[in-house]
């Protein structure tokens, strides 16, 4: 899908470019690229959607179990 930007009345070309990359991040254009810059094997896609449902069923059971991410005291570097 083509993502066009018609400039409105006195808008500036700043303005266009900046709607424009919003649109472009919006529709996960942006993240897409990112990700096939690079050739990623098909073992490695796997790997990595694999880490990615462990994280994220980890976190829904520490939710679930009321456990919340430990923040940094205020002025503390970790």
């Amino acid at each position: 899908m083509a993502i066009r930007v018609k400039a409105r009345g006195g808008e500036s070309v700043e303005q266009v470019m900046r709607r424009f990359k919003k649109l472009c991040e919006k529709e996960g254009l942006t993240k897409d690229i990112k990700r096939k810059e690079y050739y990623e094997k098909p073992s490695e896609r796997r790997r990595r959607a694999m880490r990615k449902t462990i994280g994220r069923l980890i976190r829904e059971k520490m939710i679930a179990e009321g456990f919340e991410r430990p923040r940094p005291a205020r002025g503390m570097r970790g």
